[in-house]
């Protein structure tokens, strides 16, 4: 029973494939000449008729239905094998396989018995018994069938003793049996180690594709988390705070001052939208993609003067251009904008700041932004154990800004104490793989 052909290179494949259909055919080939043989009466039969046994026609038909068993056994072991190699079949016959060439070799040996033309099968069985069983085990076997194939063909010639070609023929195809066989395990071997080795190589692209693809859901979830936090989450934050003080102005008696906080409002979740529908897209900010850099962060600090009034709070907030603008790519300039958003809602919403200035400035092959204000301050050493955020979903602006500068090998920078302000620089360079490499499109 001869394993399938495994996953080799075609040359290999090719070799070892006409292997087995020779052997096969070689086998079926041998089993018939040897029948034909028999019935035509050319055949050596045992002398039972001489012993007052059975007729020696009516032992051709018991010798002719044992070659016939011999065939079915042999086809039936072949044909399972190939069915489960093929996918076919879930019965595996491996385990079956020295049981199989035993009852094959069993029935041969019955046969040479009867008539010295089957042992030529002799030659095809030489190969199954190399594969099947460990390589000691199976040249014992081969020796022990080549001296029962030499004994067969001594007594089937009626000489007084072996002649050279009886025993020299045997030995021959003995060896070259031996020689093929074993050159066809040492092809089946590296066979089976080159499946092995694609096996292998499928089972670990399958979990680097796993990997990469939850590394990617990973990453996307970051980016989402950031632009949530840095437009959604600061938005709602705006409107909820500016609808509570319109709230206190309608209780106040004061609807004009309130009708001017809820026109805040519609004009904050017009832009909120705009933003939430421009990274569900990929797109940049759409702020933008309406104005240069530059403009956006002017119009950011007018906008954040105008929110922190809605709340009843005298914050100024001032814009600062330093050397001559250049063109950058839209990765940079988004990472930007949203740096100035989230720090100037931090600046509104914790520094209890009066005033607030941001600052960007291009210093040859650098661009930075500074936003600076003289609120309270905190301790960065103490913020930086909850940059992770907290369980409400806040706190999560310094990471959100670390990862978003990181993407960019640029600079972070926090610079604060309790009571001094806060000053928050980030660097990007404007030369390098920086701005060759494919950026994020919030």
């Amino acid at each position: 029973m001869l394993a399938a052909d495994p996953q080799t290179t075609p040359s290999g494949a090719a070799i070892l494939r006409f292997l087995r259909v020779t052997l096969h055919v070689g086998f079926a080939v041998l089993l018939l000449v040897a029948i034909l043989r028999l019935h035509l009466g050319d055949g050596a039969l045992g002398d039972g008729a001489a012993d007052g046994g059975a007729p020696v026609g009516a032992q051709r038909y018991v010798w002719s239905a044992l070659a016939v068993a011999l065939a079915v056994a042999y086809v039936a072991g072949t044909v399972l094998e190939k069915r489960y190699a093929a996918g076919r079949s879930g019965f595996n016959p491996h385990p079956y396989a020295v049981l199989w060439l035993t009852l094959v070799t069993a029935l041969w040996a019955v046969l040479l018995a009867g008539s010295s033309d089957f042992s030529w099968l002799a030659f095809p069985l030489f190969f199954l018994h190399l594969h099947v069983l460990p390589r000691r085990i199976a040249l014992l076997t081969i020796t022990v069938m080549t001296a029962a194939v030499i004994a067969s063909q001594w007594l089937a010639s009626g000489l007084p003793a072996p002649t050279l070609p009886m025993v020299l023929g045997p030995l021959l195809g003995a060896g070259f049996a031996v020689v093929t066989g074993l050159a066809y395990r040492a092809l089946f071997l590296e066979g089976e180690a080159q499946r092995l080795a694609a096996d292998e190589l499928r089972r670990t692209r399958a979990e680097l594709a796993s990997t990469q693809h939850e590394a990617g859901v990973v990453a996307e979830r970051e980016r989402l988390a950031r632009e949530i936090h840095d437009t959604l989450a600061q938005g709602l934050s705006s409107i909820l705070l500016v609808a509570r003080a319109a709230e206190k102005s309608l209780a106040a008696g004061d609807p004009a001052t309130a009708a001017e906080r809820l026109a805040l409002v519609q004009q904050t979740a017009s832009g909120n939208l705009a933003e939430a529908r421009s990274f569900v897209r990929g797109l940049t900010s759409p702020r933008l993609q309406e104005s240069s850099l530059a403009e956006s962060l002017q119009r950011l600090c007018g906008e954040t003067e105008t929110l922190a009034a809605a709340r009843g709070d005298a914050l100024r907030c001032r814009f600062e251009l330093v050397g001559h603008p250049a063109e950058l790519p839209p990765q940079y300039s988004v990472t930007l904008r949203r740096a100035a958003q989230a720090s100037l809602a931090n600046v509104r919403q914790h520094a209890k700041a009066s005033t607030a200035v941001v600052t960007l400035a291009f210093l040859g092959d650098e661009v930075t932004l500074d936003v600076y204000d003289d609120g309270t301050g905190f301790s960065p050493e103490a913020a930086g154990s909850g940059v992770a955020g907290r369980a409400d979903g806040s706190g999560f602006g310094l990471r959100s800004l670390a990862d978003r500068v990181g993407e960019l090998d640029g600079s972070l920078e926090v610079e604060s104490a309790p009571g001094e302000g806060t000053v928050v620089a980030i660097r990007l360079r404007l030369t390098g793989d920086a701005l060759s490499g494919p950026g994020e499109q919030p």
